[in-house]
Order: C-alpha cells, then sequence, then structure tokens
C-alpha cells in the first residue's frame, strides 16, 4: 500500500468511528395518508425513496405510489413524483430494490376491492433512473402467487385451536364464526392466491435467488416468494406458519442471512404476545422452523433488518406494547442471537404524541445506513416520510 492509500485508509476507519447522524423530512407535511415507505441507492450514490400517497389507504381509489430522488452529496430530495398509479384502484405497500445487475425494482400491490384479500402483486423494473423525475420503466407483470400446503396448515391451525380452546370458544359464539369463515377462506383458491402483499426489500440469498417477502391479513401468516430467472417465474414456499393459534399473527417478513446460508425472517406480531417473531429457513426459504417470539416488544408494527459490512446486524423497529411513538435501532453482535445494544431514533413519552413506523433500512455504499419511515405528530396536522442516515457508531455511541 502506498503512502496516500495508507493515509486514505486510516482516514476512512478513523470516520467509521466517528458517530454520524442526521435527519429530515423527505417532503413537507402535508393533508394526505404517506405511509409505507422503501429506499434504495443507485449505483452513483443517488439515494431513490418510495411510498403510498392519498386521502387513506385501501378504501380510498386515489392513493397511488409517490417516490423522490436524493442526488449524490445533496442534502435535499426532489419534489415528489408518481411511481405507480393503477387507475382507479389504490396502489400501496411499495417496495424498491436495486439488484447485483444494477437493475431497479418496483414491487407494490393494487388493491381490487379495497379490502387487503383483494390485493394483486405487481412489479415493474428499470435500468434508466438517473435522471430528474421518475424512473422510465421498461417492464411490468403480475406475480403469481401459490404458496405450498397452505391450507392444510392453516386448517390444521384452526381447528386444533378450536380444539384446545374448548369451553371458552362454546361461550363465544363470534370465535366459532370467525374460525367457520377462516375455514372457508383457507379452502377457497382465489382467497389463498390473492391478497399476498408486500413490506420489505428481498434479499438475494444466493447468486440467482431474489427472495421475496410476503404476507396476507386473510391467513396472518408470512410466506418467501423466489426467482431465480430474473423475474421470469416465481415460486411461493411453505407459509411461516406454526402449528399453534397463539403464534399464528406473523406478518410483514424482514429477511437476514447468517455466515453459514440460514436465513432468519423477523416479522410483526399481528396478535399475542406483542413480541417480534423470527423463524429460520435452512433451505433459502423453502421451508422454515417453528416460529418464535423475542424478548424484544412489537406492538403490531413493521420491522427491519440490515446485515452491515462489520458483521453487525441492525433491527429497526417500534419497541412498546401499545402505540408508535417509539423508532428504535437494536444491534446483535452474534447474528441475531441477542441485542444487547439500542438507540432510539424516535420517541415520545405516549402513543398520542406521535407515530412514526413502517421502517426501510438499507447500509449504503460508504458504510453508513439509512432509514426512511413513516412520521406523524400530535400537533401537525397531516403525515410525511422521515429520512435518518447514521452509522454503527452513532447506534454504540448512544447505547441505552
Amino acid at each position: 500500500m502506498t503512502l496516500t492509500g495508507a493515509v486514505l485508509f486510516c482516514m476512512a476507519l478513523a470516520a467509521a468511528d466517528t458517530p454520524v447522524h442526521e435527519a429530515g423530512f423527505i417532503f413537507p407535511v402535508n393533508d394526505q395518508h404517506n405511509h409505507g415507505s422503501s429506499i434504495v441507492q443507485a449505483p452513483n450514490g443517488d439515494l431513490l425513496a418510495c411510498w403510498f400517497h392519498g386521502s387513506g389507504e385501501r378504501q380510498s381509489d386515489d392513493v397511488m405510489v409517490q417516490g423522490s430522488r436524493r442526488r449524490a452529496g445533496s442534502d435535499t430530495w426532489e419534489a415528489p413524483f408518481v411511481m405507480a398509479d393503477t387507475p382507479d384502484l389504490p396502489d400501496c405497500n411499495p417496495v424498491l430494490f436495486m439488484d447485483p445487475k444494477g437493475k431497479l425494482w418496483l414491487f407494490w400491490v393494487a388493491i381490487q376491492d379495497n379490502q387487503w384479500g383483494g390485493a394483486l402483486l405487481k412489479c415493474r423494473v428499470s435500468t434508466d433512473y438517473t435522471n430528474d423525475g421518475p424512473p422510465v420503466w421498461q417492464w411490468q407483470d403480475v406475480i403469481h402467487t401459490r404458496p405450498r400446503e397452505l391450507e392444510e396448515r392453516f386448517l390444521k391451525v384452526v381447528d386444533t385451536g378450536l380444539e384446545v380452546l374448548g369451553l371458552m370458544v362454546d361461550a363465544a359464539p363470534e370465535i366459532k364464526e370467525e374460525a367457520a369463515k377462516a375455514r372457508e377462506r383457507a379452502q377457497d383458491k382465489l382467497h389463498q392466491r390473492l391478497g399476498w402483499m408486500t413490506r420489505i426489500h428481498p434479499l438475494m440469498v444466493s447468486e440467482k435467488r431474489m427472495l421475496l417477502g410476503l404476507y396476507s391479513d386473510v391467513f396472518n401468516c408470512s410466506v418467501a416468494a423466489w426467482t431465480e430467472d430474473d423475474g421470469a417465474t416465481w415460486t411461493c414456499g411453505t407459509p411461516i406458519l406454526d402449528e399453534s393459534l397463539l403464534k399464528i399473527s406473523n406478518i410483514q417478513p424482514a429477511f437476514a442471512q447468517k455466515k453459514d446460508g440460514t436465513v432468519v425472517s423477523f416479522m410483526r406480531d399481528n396478535g399475542l404476545p406483542k413480541r417480534i417473531r423470527r423463524a429460520e429457513s435452512k433451505d433459502l426459504g423453502d421451508t422454515w422452523s417453528a416460529v418464535e417470539s423475542m424478548d424484544i416488544w412489537n406492538p403490531g408494527s413493521s420491522v427491519d433488518v440490515v446485515v452491515l459490512k462489520s458483521g453487525a446486524w441492525l433491527l429497526v423497529c417500534n419497541d412498546t406494547t401499545d402505540g408508535r411513538h417509539k423508532l428504535t435501532v437494536y444491534r446483535s453482535g452474534d447474528e441475531g442471537a441477542t441485542w444487547p445494544v439500542k438507540r432510539a431514533l424516535e420517541s415520545e413519552p405516549d402513543k398520542e404524541d406521535g407515530s412514526f413506523s413502517y421502517p426501510s433500512m438499507i447500509q449504503a455504499a460508504d458504510g453508513t445506513v439509512h432509514v426512511t419511515y413513516s412520521h406523524t405528530r400530535k400537533d401537525v396536522k397531516g403525515s410525511t416520510i422521515k429520512h435518518a442516515r447514521f452509522n454503527e457508531a452513532w447506534v454504540l455511541a448512544g447505547a441505552e
């Protein structure tokens, strides 16, 4: 190494040890519903973010996917532009992904009947995304989903749960009625294959396999879908579904991969015991272990995870039992086995004071971490998407 190279290397190490943190809104607060953001970095260093925007969520047909760009070296974001807008249908839950070939992917769902169970999964791609305004989309398709073993496994959970709950169910006719509806949905092929939604970035788990996390609010569970031919075909594995009524509520999976190839899924708890859910796959997302509950609280809100170049893992989540008024970054040094270090990105005393949720997280080429998330406050009418940039040293420096 030359003297100049050695100096630059030492400067880079020193910079990595210096805490870095900055945060700001991607666009001014407006009176629309802005939610479910996603962020990526382009090969040229630009940041691209997207979110869904409109007068509501699935019930509002004016909902579209908006986006913005922050140029490399700039501290401002472009004015929002349209990334996807299916005429007269709500477009929700967008996810951006930059694949190893430099191709930009946008995944999202178009809601057919104003119910989450009517979500149609779509994707489009671009290699022309560096000019001002929206990317130029070159290709678009619908991703057809057919999770394996869904019907038999879901029915087993429902029937076992009814048997275990016994007298409690007899005394609560509404539970029996809901269980009967669940059994009917589980045996309907259209319900099995519609309603699978995106939330978190895909993960390249092998040289070819892009693993996309999906979930269903109808079946209240998750599944991994993958392509190994650049999106020409997609395959669904078996559902991430424990055979216990109390463990069925795991949705919005975020994937991380261990050094031995094991894929770990971290999921939102959509029921009890209000803890982040976790499962592992030894076959790149095809089958999954039993679902576990972690020691980190979850109020029914999305989480995200990233494996840093240092080898540490970061997890960002709302670590409360009720409300999304805290947004916290956790750090693990043992591939997610324990999470002893945490630092708050946002923290308010009460759930009525604000909501900071649905994080999307990446590590940029310079080593810093970028998170976007939905942002509302009690004393401000409307919502926006907030962007935070920090490094691992910042998390460690302010460890709680």
